[in-house]
């Protein structure tokens, strides 16, 4: 895998990955050659925004926040807080760690400019919304990168849960070792899809949906760690819906979540 592809990938993540933390098993991470980082790349894509153009730039009815880019990456209004961790700004400073030159009006430190949907909406034409829009169609593999190298900074956190538990790193490994490129594809999205699961603030009844969450509801050494994979994620999601506040009426998102996390499984033969 060449950086002329993937320029803003460290070393750690060419190699993608060294094994997690001493109590880990002994064999690396399998690695994901250019093609397969594509493909990654456009399954996140799909999953997000049905590789859509004009999704690249959106505000969810029944969400306080525009979601931006393949990964509908966060971005929050200044004093908004939210239990949900923002990724945008850490966008930013990625693409311009990597030579991207932002618009004059975007900047990392910069707080997201619409006060709700209706003004982001009524905005949506402007010369701003159609700039940054070019400027996340023209940098999706860098976007890609991005979220690629959140789960590498979990994997490389020998001191965090998923090293210091053996039985996560041993499910965290089988699953990324199963049915290449599809394992590592599960764990990087569901990642960026629902987060690590070890921030405090994203909780439900005091409890998490993250990776954290489905790799402990997995069995351990299971035989079929994909699959099982798979149905621990719908358990957890399911259990994020029943704890959620009514309010929020997240059972509305409950069967394309359930959808995404399908798309782990490769295709089944004839």
């Amino acid at each position: 895998m060449s950086k002329a592809c993937f320029p803003a990938l460290s070393a750690g993540v060419l190699s993608l990955f060294c094994a997690v933390g001493a109590g880990a098993a002994s064999a690396p991470f399998p690695a994901l050659n250019d093609s397969q980082l594509n493909w990654l790349g456009e399954q996140i894509y799909r999953n997000e925004c049905n590789s859509r153009p004009a999704c690249l730039v959106a505000w969810n009815d029944g969400e306080d926040f525009p979601s931006l880019g393949i990964g509908h990456f966060i971005w929050y209004r200044s004093g908004q807080s939210e239990r949900f961790v923002e990724t945008f700004p850490g966008l930013l400073v990625h693409l311009q760690l990597g030579g991207v030159s932002l618009p004059a009006w975007l900047h990392p430190d910069d707080d997201q400019p619409w006060p709700d949907r209706q003004s982001f909406l009524a905005d949506q034409n402007s010369e701003r919304q159609l700039q940054l829009r070019s400027l996340l169609e023209q940098t999706r593999k860098q976007q890609t990168a991005f979220i690629v190298e959140r789960f590498e900074r979990l994997q490389t956190d020998r001191d965090g849960v998923f090293a210091t538990r053996p039985e996560l790193a041993a499910n965290l490994q089988a699953v990324a070792a199963s049915q290449i490129p599809y394992g590592l594809y599960a764990l990087i999205d569901y990642v960026h899809f629902k987060g690590e699961g070890t921030n405090a603030v994203e909780r439900y009844a005091d409890t998490g949906w993250g990776l954290l969450q489905v790799l402990e509801t997995m069995p351990v050494a299971s035989k079929q760690p994909l699959q099982d994979f798979v149905v621990a994620a719908k358990a957890v999601l399911n259990r994020r819906v029943a704890n959620a506040p009514a309010a929020r009426n997240e059972q509305r998102w409950l069967a394309g979540w359930h959808h995404r996390v399908e798309t782990y499984l490769p295709p089944a033969t004839p």
